[in-house]
């Protein structure tokens, strides 16, 4: 049976930090490429220096048809490669950070949340209707957690900095810089919350503290524990982000909420760390009005009200 290991510290702690160096080796261009829709297997190219014989050698990867693409693809990542070393070296930029932990335990599809004993947040979560193809459960984030003691982490990273300097660049009429920055900080926002999650299961947290995983490994999730995110697709109630916001104090990292629980900055990422061993990555996926009606009464909220938040699975 799994003996749930105690975090480092309970309660929050807010960390800023220029030093982006460490960071940096856990950019996944491939979703920078998707960010800019050009499609295509550009495995390899972060390893290439910005000359023309490199440029040839991954040119010559590629199929005739599909070397304008490719180019595309050299030359938007070396600018973006630029870019992203010229403000780290000039410190436009600093990684914020949130980090929460706390006693937890399940209750039924719901998880409360304990500070000091007393309970600061109950969120219910959404099961899936219909099998994945990884599992013959319809799996819950709460069933990851003991319903007798256990404990959950809360986090937020944000990139402070892109978003002003976006500003600055489009001011000018660069608009080709502006959305640059605004694509390479969503990259390093992504990057930091891997990064972070690491520190975290070898060190912060210390439930996998023997963990030695390569980026490829790490990549494809083959650690220990689950950070899913707010609004993704087993958390996809992105009103969830008031109550978690006001525990981590997000305005102290100058993160602040809009009405539709949008984050700004806009590179900002928030959700759960989840320590099981067994715990995975899933999607809800679509839910029926029963369960709809389920989790708007355990929300304490009007049926239409989570239907709007909600749409998505619906």
């Amino acid at each position: 049976m799994y003996e749930p290991i105690v975090p480092s510290f309970l309660g929050v702690k807010h960390v800023d930090s220029a030093d982006i160096q460490p960071v940096l080796p856990y950019i996944d261009w491939t979703y920078f490429f998707h960010a800019w829709r050009v499609s295509g297997n550009f495995k390899g190219i972060e390893k290439m220096c910005n000359c023309e014989s490199c440029r040839q050698q991954f040119l010559s990867r590629f199929p005739l048809q599909e070397q304008e693409k490719a180019s595309v693809a050299w030359r938007l990542f070396h600018d973006a490669r630029e870019l992203l070393g010229r403000l780290v070296t000039e410190q436009r930029l600093t990684l914020r950070s949130a980090l929460c932990f706390l006693e937890a335990r399940s209750d039924g599809d719901s998880i409360l949340f304990f500070d000091k004993g007393k309970v600061v947040l109950r969120m219910p979560t959404l099961r899936q209707q219909h099998p994945s193809e990884r599992s013959s459960f319809c799996l819950s984030l709460s069933d990851f957690i003991s319903p007798k003691s256990d404990y959950i982490g809360l986090f937020c990273v944000s990139v402070a900095g892109a978003q002003s300097l976006s500003e600055e660049f489009r001011r000018k009429g660069d608009d080709y810089s502006s959305i640059l920055v605004e694509s390479v900080s969503d990259r390093l926002a992504e990057a930091f919350s891997e990064w972070l999650h690491r520190q975290v299961r070898k060190h912060i947290w210390g439930y996998a503290p023997e963990e030695e995983l390569t980026l490829e490994e790490i990549r494809k999730c083959r650690y220990q524990g689950i950070r899913p995110a707010i609004g993704y697709p087993s958390l996809p109630d992105q009103s969830l982000i008031f109550e978690v916001g006001k525990i981590l104090q997000l305005d102290k990292i100058g993160v602040q909420l809009t009405e539709n629980g949008a984050m700004r900055p806009n590179s900002t990422i928030c959700g759960l760390y989840i320590s099981h061993p067994q715990s995975n990555y899933f999607m809800v996926g679509r839910i029926g009005e029963d369960q709809l009606a389920d989790y708007a009464e355990r929300r304490g909220k009007s049926k239409e009200e989570m239907r709007r938040w909600l749409a998505g699975v619906l």
